[in-house]
């Protein structure tokens, strides 16, 4: 069996609370990517990983699609093997929610391979446990995400064309989040965002749209502000980073401008990625 795990970006995100237990409480618009992992699942007596195009990731019980298939079997009462190969193509420590989206993508999978027969309601109970991105990355499309991420609600969008960039090392979720609360960063107008997705209208997105993380990295990674600039250069109508970074993207109006970007910033960034939104 293979599986796709897709990237996703955020159009929006705010920080709108905290709970007790030091979750954030977030509200944000999110949207699937073309861009994708594959996890090959095959027969064997054993759970264990394999992985293609990324060294240095985890392929011990630590890795999120081994604590995925380990959850799974643990709420099923069953004791199934599985031989899973990950292809890797979503840059790591991007906010681009690949490794969520390995562990959506390991819980559908496995799900469907040891025909255990569960709803999607259930995978986002168990999916919630291993991060905030699993149950979106499950829901596989356009979503208003609340809560620590796993209260979702129909938005709709379009397909835009992406470039992606990833000009620098990624900062820690935690280092991201200090600089937040010690900054006094506006709120993005989350409504009026998810009206300009629905009419596909980006120059009245990048009005109302907004990452209040964006804004608290900068200062650490000026980098982000000069990928950013450099995609409005080169034709963008929207540009932002996504997560908590460190990947900035900008969404074109055509494909034919989206090309003539990558073109160009392809030879200016090591990492820089062509790709769409996906519905």
């Amino acid at each position: 069996m293979e599986i796709q795990a897709r990237a996703k970006i955020n159009w929006t995100l705010d920080v709108v609370g905290k709970r007790s237990d030091g979750y954030h409480l977030l509200d944000m618009l999110m949207q699937p990517l073309a861009l994708c992992d594959t996890l090959r699942i095959e027969p064997a007596d054993e759970l264990s990983l394999r992985i293609q195009g990324a060294e240095g990731l985890s392929t011990q019980e630590d890795n999120l699609i081994l604590r995925a298939g380990k959850a799974l079997r643990q709420a099923a009462g069953i004791n199934a093997g599985a031989a899973i190969c990950l292809a890797k193509r979503i840059p790591m420590g991007a906010g681009l929610g690949g490794g969520s989206a390995d562990a959506a993508a390991a819980l559908k999978g496995l799900n469907r391979f040891w025909q255990i027969g569960y709803g999607l309601e259930t995978l986002c109970e168990i999916g919630v446990k291993l991060g905030a991105d699993v149950p979106f990355c499950l829901h596989d499309a356009p979503r208003r995400a609340q809560g620590i991420g796993e209260i979702l609600s129909p938005i709709e969008s379009r397909v835009f064309p992406l470039v992606l960039i990833q000009p620098c090392e990624a900062l820690s979720t935690k280092e991201v989040f200090t600089a937040y609360h010690s900054a006094d960063i506006l709120s993005p107008d989350t409504q009026k965002a998810a009206s300009a997705l629905a009419l596909g209208d980006l120059i009245a997105l990048k009005a109302a749209a907004g990452n209040v993380l964006e804004s608290a990295s900068i200062p650490l990674r000026p980098q982000i502000a000069q990928a950013k600039a450099a995609l409005f250069e080169n034709g963008a109508a929207f540009a932002q980073m996504t997560g908590s970074g460190s990947v900035v993207f900008g969404a074109f109006e055509a494909e034919s401008a989206a090309d003539r970007a990558f073109e160009i910033l392809k030879n200016q960034y090591p990492v820089c990625i062509r790709t769409a939104t996906a519905l």
